[in-house]
């Protein structure tokens, strides 16, 4: 009786199979891409959102694809996985869309100046509209004890 010793998957593949020499697993090593962050936001922010935009656009074109081969699969196997794995996709896509619409927005929003008025000021008249007019022809104003003028009014 031959002598078996245990062997692992590989080894007994390689000698069912009848491969004799065994490919070099040869590791290389690879640098990383690390992004340098500068403060200057002079043209990154255009810069993103064009790659931002590249990418939506990509990833719709490769969901239509996605989804014209899928409706064959569907329409062929006419199993309710399929169907139900289509209309998904059809969901993903369309929130792909909204996204890309919503990048529009986002950029819109981030390019628009959000510095309101700086000084603003709100009169508040009360009394009748015989004393403004009144007020208005004259033009003369009270002071207050506070310093504040205001209109004069009828006793």
């Amino acid at each position: 009786m031959r002598d078996v010793m245990p062997m692992n998957v590989d080894d007994h593949l390689d000698e069912v199979l009848g491969i004799i020499e065994k490919p070099k697993k040869e590791v290389i090593k690879t640098e990383r891409f690390v992004p340098v962050i500068t403060n200057d936001d002079s043209g990154d922010s255009e810069i993103d959102f064009q790659y931002a935009r590249e990418n939506l656009y990509n990833l719709i074109e490769r969901g239509q694809d996605g989804l014209e081969e899928m409706l064959e699969i569907a329409k062929s196997s006419e199993h309710p996985r399929a169907m139900e794995v289509f209309g998904q996709l059809i969901g993903k896509l369309t929130e792909t869309n909204k996204e890309l619409l919503n990048l529009h927005k986002t950029k819109k929003d981030i390019s628009q100046d959000t510095s309101g008025p700086k000084n603003v000021s709100n009169n508040l008249f009360v009394g009748s509209t015989a004393e403004l007019q009144k007020f208005l022809k004259t033009g003369k104003t009270i002071k207050e004890s506070d310093g504040n003028e205001v209109l004069p009014r009828k006793s």
